[in-house]
């Protein structure tokens, strides 16, 4: 008996030591569960090779980023220098459940499809190197046909008074980056008369095929280079690597990265093995951040994002490159009182009232002493202003200039004076870049390009066989009007059934407008098809005409708007206008923050390109309740 209370007491003994146990590991795993951070949002990234010491630099950024961020999982492809792999890489990630994709493209026509695709299900950043078209949150990269102009202007100096024979070592074909880099440093090549680029050769952004390549070319032609020009620093290392294994000496060699890696291009000009780089960001950075503040769904997301280059030559102080990353780092933290001086062009338009509203209370929000005063459409009124801004030592100017041309002279004197210049929603064309140091605003050229293809898409379904085009310009030489029409132009020059048949110059005014439009239906009455305005007040304008004129708007011509203001969407709500591509006038948040920065030391993007739409008659009645201006 006692040993049957023995072997029970035994047995109970050892399931509660069981039991004990159990319940230890349980709290153990809750307290484990406890520690481990949620995991609020899940980022795909997509490499197109980790072989490029620039893609490296890119992957080494955005995992830095990633370090800072515990409620954020990432998951990185490298597709290996394989187009199929990258396009199958794009996809398991997206199976995966991401919630945002970042990737970085090389073949850009074949990525397009895919990730345009992509991007009718999550937000996309594309990164580095662009696609065709828009269908993409946000473009975050260099200006690549401006570091093909940057990389000429080497050259020309490199090469002197005499001239000589350039040898272009491109990047691979199907890549945007690689066609920009290529067009901009012909163009201006073809300016000097006295250089001449003899031959090229596609390297795919590889060093060790760079060298082959190049090899082989110089065994076959009977011309020795003087300069070489490389797309990348990689292929100026196998450019040198060529010129060495045939004993060739004294030829000049550009690259572009500046990538502080051992034999990157900083550490290639330090060494004397190429004569010049420019530094280019990869963006991984800045990438990662606005990923966060997409996917948090903040406001004021631009389009895209461009960031500045450096040059680098053995005349600089190389080691003050190779001691900071990339990017230039902040160089004082600290609040400080700032005074912008902004001088607005005019008050032109219904959108010119909204940006200047917005400028106005965003300096009055985020605590910035803003002198504005307005131009009234009169370019030397502007001048005359911005030199009162000088005098008075303000700390940066912005304007939006009235026409491209003639500011050489007085961003002259702010640069002397050490002021910088940001551009609000229009560009100029001056010599020296360094004149201004940001821009503001839209594509003006892609608000065409969507205005164009809308057309062609709208009437092939009518089965017309000539389409008669009307188009009202904005002011003469300004740069909307400049890029609007180059936009719309472009696309129509694929469809000679297309016509304009009258190019009509207005100065984006309604009153304009109507003016301008009597005088096309007095020309071409009921011939007209299509009435394309570079604005919407242009375009009520014209519609006030035809109506009075005694014809219907919709029915008897379609008409064509950029801007999209409150005037646009009554006037689709209404059907009297068909189409409208957005102009986003709401620019004063992104100019005082670049404003701010730029006071504080911070190096701020070339240009920030703003994010917009496109409606139709349909889509307006949706929005409408939603339009503030």
């Amino acid at each position: 008996m006692n040993k049957l209370y023995y072997y029970r007491a035994v047995i109970l003994l050892i399931m509660l030591l069981i039991l004990a146990i159990i319940l230890y590991q349980a709290l153990v795993k809750n307290a484990n569960t406890d520690t481990e951070p949620l995991i609020d949002f899940v980022i795909g990234v997509s490499q197109p090779n980790l072989h490029e010491p620039w893609q490296i630099l890119m992957n080494e950024e955005l995992r830095a980023e990633e370090a800072k961020h515990d409620d954020i999982r990432v998951i990185y492809a490298d597709a290996a220098q394989s187009t199929k792999q990258q396009i199958e890489d794009i996809n398991t990630l997206n199976k995966y459940g991401i919630d945002l994709l970042i990737v970085s493209v090389e073949d850009s026509s074949a990525l397009t499809p895919i990730i345009s695709a992509i991007y009718e299900e999550i937000p996309v950043i594309v990164l580095g190197r662009g696609v065709e078209g828009y269908n993409y949150t946000l473009y975050i990269g260099s200006d690549h046909h401006f570091i093909g102009e940057m990389a000429a202007e080497a050259a020309i100096e490199l090469l002197g008074v005499e001239g000589g024979r350039v040898i272009e070592v491109k990047g691979m074909a199907s890549a945007l980056k690689a066609e920009e880099r290529s067009r901009g440093f012909r163009e201006k090549i073809s300016e000097s008369g006295n250089i001449e680029i003899i031959n090229s050769v596609a390297a795919n952004w590889q060093r060790d095929q760079a060298e082959d390549e190049l090899t082989s070319l110089l065994k076959r032609i009977n011309q020795r280079p003087d300069l070489i020009y490389a797309h990348n620093d990689a292929m100026a290392f196998g450019s040198y690597r060529a010129l060495q294994s045939l004993g060739l000496d004294g030829i000049n060699i550009i690259g572009s990265d500046g990538v502080t890696n051992p034999k990157g291009g900083l550490q290639l000009v330090n060494e004397g093995i190429i004569d010049t780089t420019f530094i280019t960001p990869t963006g991984g950075k800045q990438a990662f951040q606005y990923a966060i503040d997409i996917l948090e769904k903040k406001s004021e997301i631009p389009k895209k994002v461009i960031l500045r280059n450096h040059k680098v030559s053995e005349k600089d102080n190389i080691d003050q490159y190779l001691n900071e990353s990339s990017s230039i780092s902040d160089k004082d933290g600290r609040e400080k009182e700032l005074t912008l001086g902004f001088a607005q062009v005019g008050s032109e338009s219904a959108w010119r009232n909204e940006n200047t509203a917005s400028v106005i209370s965003s300096a009055e929000q985020l605590g910035v002493n803003l002198i504005f005063k307005n131009a009234d459409n009169d370019q030397q009124k502007q001048i005359a202003i911005i030199r009162e801004f000088i005098n008075q030592e303000v700390d940066v100017i912005a304007f939006s200039p009235k026409v491209e041309n003639g500011w050489e002279k007085v961003l002259q004197e702010a640069k002397d004076a050490g002021i910088p210049v940001i551009l609000s929603d229009r560009e100029i064309d001056v010599n020296d870049s360094t004149l201004w140091t940001s821009f503001i605003g839209s594509d003006f050229v892609e608000e065409g390009r969507r205005a164009g293809r809308w057309l062609i898409n709208e009437m092939d379904k009518t089965g017309l066989k000539a389409v008669n085009i009307i188009e009202l310009e904005g002011t003469k030489n300004s740069a909307p009007a400049v890029g609007r029409k180059q936009g719309f132009e472009e696309v129509l020059s694929d469809y000679p059934n297309y016509q304009i048949i009258d190019n009509l110059s207005g100065d984006f005014t309604l009153s304009r407008g109507r003016e301008l439009m009597e005088q096309a239906l007095d020309s071409y009455g009921n011939k007209i098809d299509i009435v394309y305005a570079h604005n919407d007040d242009m375009a009520i304008g014209a519609i006030e005409a035809i109506e009075d004129y005694g014809l219907k708007p919709e029915i008897d011509m379609k008409i064509i708007s950029i801007d999209a203001t409150k005037k646009a969407f009554n006037a689709l709500s209404t059907g009297k206008l068909n189409y409208t591509v957005e102009c986003n006038p709401l620019l004063g948040p992104q100019i005082m923050q670049a404003a701010k920065e730029l006071h504080a030391g911070k190096e701020i993007p070339m240009k920030i390109i703003t994010s917009e739409e496109t409606f139709t008659q349909e889509e307006a009645k949706k929005e409408m309740k939603k339009r503030h201006y």
